[in-house]
């Protein structure tokens, strides 16, 4: 059965296709709760307008999806609080 700790390491290996750097770094993720086979995760985008967001949605589907126990996968999209880069995270793009 899959644990939060498991879902968290899934969510390491998705690299956010414009920046290089995987969408629990960039602190993407706001909430991972996982129960009974069940897996919710609340995310956000670095805009609202992120082309790459349906992409980065739906690999979260689909790799959590693929670890052991996990039958359904829910995804939602939040803006608020709007994203927010922190200051390591500053420091390792440069800006």
């Amino acid at each position: 059965m899959a644990t939060k700790d498991d879902v968290i390491e899934t969510l390491k290996e998705i690299i956010d296709p414009e920046l290089f750097i995987d969408i629990w770094t960039l602190g993407l993720i706001y909430g991972v709760e996982v129960e009974e086979g069940k897996v919710d995760v609340k995310m956000t985008f670095t805009s609202m307008a992120c082309p790459a967001g349906p992409q980065l949605v739906e690999e979260v589907r689909t790799k959590t999806s693929e670890l052991e126990g996990v039958e359904d996968v829910n995804v939602e999209v939040v803006f608020t609080p709007p994203w927010q880069p922190s200051d390591e995270l500053k420091a390792m793009l440069g800006i």
